[in-house]
């Protein structure tokens, strides 16, 4: 309460104050029959008793007419709640404030909505009325809860382990490779800046600028257009350090989540768990596994060579053809027959992908289109190797290693959450499993074009130690230096060693990649200059919290979120300009010129 008028908070008020004059400020959340009222502020509620005596007749009409969501003052006594009334509920629930004097500081307009948590508003109205929403008690928790953890990492990193923090430009110019950047044009005619899509570059030559350990809340920016739960300007704990390698970083960000981490989540154990990039596709699919619950893919190509199934046996006949599979446990209780078909069309239409299911009836003995192809021996050890209970379903796919796992992956996480639309309790919303992915491929083939090459992550990566001869005679066998943090499934962070020998930088971007070296000249020539190795690191801040509070969304960790298309709803931007505030910029917009043109005509 320092600085302000107010002597206490609407949340702090107990039995030990009763008899003391307070005044709170804070807005009208209920109101009864001119009776009482309910006032809220940042931190909690009180109630606020009406007086009704002739003496305070006036408080009692501005109190009583004053609409939800006005702002008021109000001066009283504390007063402890008639016997039987207290609200166990309420922080504040044994006293109530007896109302001396009030005012009314500014009145509300009938509300779009109402100022509840349990109220269902559509998202396009909370995102219009924003500074509304933000009085939730759920987004002011969210927010102040970031602001914690963001203050814990600043004690972690800047007093306990010496990172410096530097603000790096937001007006740069475009980086080859990865995601699309917003253009801003300049006063130089056919000259424009890009908006950072992370301070990749300028944390690497901090590093050549002998900084030795940068740390950043950074604001980055990505043209993606509409990509759910994706936001065009997000923010990234973004750290480098030299003469640093990746079990180093690894230690680090353990280190800085277990110290940032909120006490009322429980705590986190570490080191994390580790596996490789061909393992989490091969167990999980994806290389963002959630760990929290089984149904790992199992390799039964081996079990089924020996079979004479047609499309068993094709399969297996190509180069990394295969034979996997996933088991629902309790598949024949939870899943209906239209569930199974559902999930069969989804690897259909994403993946390309045909997939066959086996059920394991109550006397033990499979239904499958299988069967017929199998002894009874060869059933049996079938289920064996799945590991099958009676009531189990397993859905089976053949064909190449990548778009197989791929394919069930997908299907384990959409099955998970029909288990769980079914009542099947798999993953627990309280647990949070973190795991780090590592020795990912350097490069992969461009979709649009397979022959060609494109960085896995970004160029600046630099190849594992054990490959780097493999660089310059087979770049698609490359492991990088790249690491992953998973939680629960969702990727929270990214980082690697990075090149550090200019030559090396230099032949990637030519040699590999095609790409034009002029672009990041000041990046090759400042690497010629007794640049140290250095690795980093960036943390999605967006996603974490968004993870730590179990929200629905990103946007309901962000103050003033886009909307899914990118748009503002409450300030309308994206927003025209005029000709003539483009003029400098020498730019005219293509529909304006094509009204001139039929003006001309």
């Amino acid at each position: 309460n320092s600085f302000v008028t107010r002597t206490n908070t609407c949340g702090e008020l107990r039995s030990a104050h009763v008899g003391q004059e307070v005044t709170l400020y804070g807005w009208i959340q209920y109101q009864r029959q001119g009776l009482f009222l309910v006032l809220r502020d940042f931190q909690g509620l009180t109630q606020i008793i009406i007086p009704q005596d002739e003496a305070h007749a006036h408080v009692k009409k501005l109190l009583s007419n004053a609409p939800v969501e006005s702002v008021v003052r109000v001066t009283g006594i504390v007063i402890p709640r008639p016997p039987g009334q207290e609200n166990p509920k309420m922080p504040t629930g044994d006293i109530e404030v007896k109302a001396e004097t009030a005012e009314v500081l500014n009145s509300c307009k009938k509300l779009p909505f109402e100022i509840k948590d349990f109220i269902k508003k559509s998202e396009a109205l909370r995102m219009q009325y924003r500074y509304l929403d933000l009085r939730s008690f759920q987004l002011q928790y969210n927010l102040r809860l970031r602001s914690q953890i963001v203050m814990r990492m600043r004690e972690y990193l800047c007093n306990l382990h010496g990172f410096v923090d530097v603000e790096t430009p937001t007006l740069f110019k475009r980086t080859p490779g990865g995601a699309k950047e917003f253009l801003v044009p300049s006063r130089e005619a056919g000259k424009f800046y890009c908006l950072p899509q992370s301070p990749q570059q300028f944390k690497q030559l901090l590093m050549v600028g002998g900084l030795d350990r940068y740390f950043q809340v950074a604001r980055c920016y990505r043209d993606e257009g509409s990509r759910p739960d994706r936001q065009p300007e997000f923010t990234q704990i973004d750290i480098e350090m030299s003469f640093v390698d990746q079990a180093g970083i690894q230690r680090l960000i353990e280190g800085l989540l277990q110290y940032s981490w909120p006490e009322q989540r429980g705590s986190i154990t570490t080191p994390f768990p580790s596996m490789t990039y061909e393992e989490a596709l091969a167990n999980y699919g994806t290389d963002k596994p959630d760990t929290r619950f089984g149904m790992k893919i199992v390799d039964i190509g081996d079990f089924l060579r020996r079979s004479d199934i047609q499309f068993v046996q094709d399969a297996l006949s190509y180069p990394h053809g295969t034979v996997k599979a996933i088991c629902i446990p309790h598949g024949v209780r939870y899943l209906k027959n239209k569930d199974l078909e559902s999930l069969k069309e989804s690897a259909k239409s994403q993946f390309n992908q045909e997939i066959m299911e086996i059920i394991c009836r109550p006397d033990g003995s499979l239904k499958s289109l299988l069967t017929k192809f199998l002894g009874e021996k060869q059933q049996s050890e079938l289920i064996q190797a799945l590991n099958m209970q009676v009531d189990d379903v397993v859905l089976l796919a053949a064909g190449e290693h990548k778009q197989v796992c791929s394919a069930l992956g997908s299907l384990r996480l959409e099955t998970a959450d029909l288990l769980e639309a079914a009542g099947l309790v798999l993953r627990d919303p309280t647990a949070f499993h973190f795991l780090w992915v590592v020795d990912f491929p350097l490069f992969l083939p461009k979709e649009e074009n397979p022959t060609e090459l494109e960085s896995a992550h970004h160029p600046f990566t630099a190849p594992h130690p054990s490959d780097t001869s493999l660089l310059y005679s087979d770049p698609t066998k490359v492991r990088s230096q790249h690491y992953d943090l998973v939680l629960n499934g969702n990727e929270v962070g990214g980082g690697s060693i990075r090149i550090h020998s200019a030559e090396q930088q230099r032949f990637v971007l030519e040699k590999v990649l095609k790409e034009d070296s002029e672009v990041l000249s000041h990046l090759l020539e400042a690497l010629e200059f007794g640049a140290p190795p250095h690795g980093g690191i960036a943390l999605g801040l967006d996603r974490l919290i968004s993870l730590i509070v179990d929200a629905p969304s990103i946007r309901d960790v962000i103050a003033f979120p886009k909307s899914f298309r990118g748009r503002d709803l409450m300030g309308n931007a994206p927003d025209y300009v005029t000709p003539e505030e483009l003029e400098p910029y020498h730019i005219q917009v293509s529909w304006l010129l094509a009204e001139k043109e039929a003006k001309k005509n």
